[in-house]
C-alpha cells in the first residue's frame, strides 16, 4: 500500500521518471518550479510553476493516493484550494473538478516510481524489526549518519527548551526561579519527578533563599512541604524538622503535599526521595544563584564542582527516616549528575544563547554534551548491536531521539539515513 507521504518525498526529491509527463486527458506537462512543500493546512506544495499543454500556471500542486480523496478531504468546498494548479495521484478513480466545473489537471504517478524504491519502501514501512532500516543501515555511510545525529542533538535540545520556555514565560523569565524548578523535577527523575515539580512550585525558591545560610531550615522547609513529616517518629532529627517547618509554615501561609505523592517502590535506595530532597536542599544551600554560577564557568570541570555535594551526618547513617543503614557518605553519583546536566544543565545553556542571542552559550551546550560519558539503556544497546557506538552524551541523546521520533514512527521518508537507502533505488 503506496502512502501519500511516500508521493510528497518523490516530489519533493524529484527521485520519479519526470520526463515527457502528461495529464491523464494527454496535456504535456513541463514542471519548471516544484514549489515548495507545505507542512500545514492547505494544499501540500505552494507557488509552483507548472506548464500544462501552452499555458504556463503559478499555483499550488495537492496530492493523493485516490483521485477521490480530494472528496473525501472536502477540498471543494475549501477555498484554501481553489488555486491547484496539479492534482497528483497514484490513481485516478475519478475526475475532479472546480467550483465553476473546469476540470483540474491530473498526472498519475503508478508508472513513474522506481520499482526498486517503492519496494524497498513497502519493506521500510512493514518490518518488524528493531528500526525499519536494520537490514540496510550498514550501506549507509558513517558521514551521511554523523551529520544527520548533529542535527537531531539539535532537534533535541530545541524539543526539550520548548517545554523549559513555556515554564520560563509563566515566571516572567525569571531564569534562576525556572531553573531551580526544572533541575528539581529532574531530581526526581522519571519516578518522582512530578512530585518533585510541584515541590518547587509549592516553595519559591526565594523563599529558600531568606534562609541560604542554614541548611537546617533548608531541610525542614524542603521535608515539610513534601509532606514526608507529617507523622510521628522515633528519632530526634525528624522530630526537630517537624518543629521547625511548623513555626515556618505559619510565618509563611504554605500548605504541604500528601506524603503519598511519593514514591519508594522498587527503587534503590540511593534514589529514594527522602535522601533526593536532603540533597537538593544541600545544593541549595551551597550554591546561591546557581543558574548565574553555571553562566559563569568556565568549562564543564567548573560546572561539575557545583554539583559535587555531601550529606550530613543524619544522612550518612539513613535513607530514611527513623531507620538505620550501614554508615557510607551520601553523594551525588556520577550517573545521577550526568542526568541532571544532559535534561536540565545543557537544554538550559541552549535556550539561554537562544533567548540572548549568542551562540557561545549553545555551543558550551553541546560542548557539555560532548565530554560526558555515553548513557547506558537498551536504546543505545540496541544501536550498539546495529555497529553503531557511541562515545559521549551527545552522540546518545541523539540516538535516542533518532529511535523515539523516527524510528518508531517509520518516519523514514524523514530520516536522512531513510533518505540515503531510498536514494540508492531511485532508478
Amino acid at each position: 500500500m503506496i502512502r501519500e507521504e511516500l508521493l510528497h518525498y518523490l516530489w519533493k526529491t524529484k527521485r520519479f521518471d519526470w520526463k515527457d509527463l502528461t495529464t491523464t486527458e494527454g496535456e504535456s506537462i513541463e514542471i519548471h518550479d516544484f514549489g515548495k512543500h507545505n507542512p500545514n493546512a492547505g494544499p501540500d506544495f505552494l507557488h509552483a510553476k507548472i506548464k500544462i499543454g501552452d499555458t504556463l500556471w503559478a499555483g499550488n500542486v495537492e496530492m493523493h493516493v485516490q483521485s477521490s480523496d480530494w472528496l473525501k478531504h472536502e477540498h471543494s468546498s475549501d477555498t484554501a484550494y481553489e488555486n491547484v494548479i496539479l492534482h497528483v495521484v497514484l490513481e485516478e478513480d475519478v475526475p475532479i473538478t472546480r467550483a465553476g466545473g473546469t476540470r483540474i489537471p491530473c498526472l498519475r504517478m503508478r508508472e513513474r516510481i522506481p520499482t526498486k524504491l517503492a519496494a524497498t519502501y513497502q519493506q521500510l514501512i512493514h518490518t518488524k524489526a528493531w528500526i525499519p532500516c536494520a537490514e540496510q543501515f550498514a550501506e549507509v555511510s558513517d558521514m551521511t549518519k554523523h551529520f544527520w545525529l548533529d542535527r537531531l542533538l539539535v532537534e533535541r535540545l530545541e524539543q526539550k527548551t520548548t517545554l523549559i520556555e513555556a515554564r520560563l514565560q509563566a515566571n516572567q523569565f525569571d531564569w534562576e526561579e525556572t531553573f531551580y524548578q526544572v533541575l528539581a523535577r529532574n531530581f526526581g527523575m522519571k519516578v518522582n519527578g512530578d512530585a518533585f515539580e510541584r515541590l518547587a512550585e509549592s516553595l519559591p525558591q526565594l523563599t529558600l533563599a531568606k534562609h541560604r545560610d542554614k541548611l537546617f531550615q533548608i531541610e525542614a522547609l524542603l521535608f515539610g512541604q513534601s509532606g514526608l513529616l507529617d507523622r510521628e517518629f522515633q528519632e530526634d532529627y525528624p522530630k526537630r524538622l517537624q518543629k521547625e517547618y511548623n513555626f515556618l509554615r505559619q510565618k509563611y501561609q504554605l500548605t504541604p503535599m500528601r506524603a503519598v505523592n511519593w514514591n519508594f517502590l522498587r527503587l534503590r535506595p540511593a534514589n529514594f526521595p527522602t535522601l533526593r530532597i536532603a540533597q537538593l536542599a544541600q545544593l541549595v544551600y551551597q550554591s546561591t544563584h546557581l543558574f548565574r554560577k553555571i553562566l559563569e564557568a568556565e568549562n564543564a570541570k567548573a560546572i561539575e564542582q557545583l554539583f559535587q555535594l555531601e550529606l550530613g551526618d543524619y544522612w550518612r547513617t539513613h535513607y530514611v527516616f527513623d531507620k538505620v543503614s550501614k554508615a557510607r557518605k551520601k553523594t551525588l553519583g556520577d550517573t545521577t549528575i550526568r542526568l541532571l546536566f544532559i535534561n536540565t544543565v545543557a537544554p538550559f545553556l541552549f535556550l539561554y544563547g537562544t533567548q540572548k542571542d549568542d551562540n557561545s552559550y549553545q555551543k558550551r551546550a553541546l560542548e557539555l554534551l560532548e565530554v560526558l560519558p555515553p548513557e547506558s539503556n537498551t536504546i543505545i544497546k540496541g544501536w550498539t548491536d546495529l555497529g553503531l557506538k557511541a562515545d559521549s552524551a551527545y552522540q546518545t541523546q541523539a540516538l535516542i531521539q533518532l529511535k523515539n521520533t523516527y524510528c518508531n514512527d517509520k518516519r523514514c521518508l524523514e530520516c536522512a539515513v531513510g533518505n540515503a537507502i531510498l536514494g540508492q533505488r531511485s532508478f
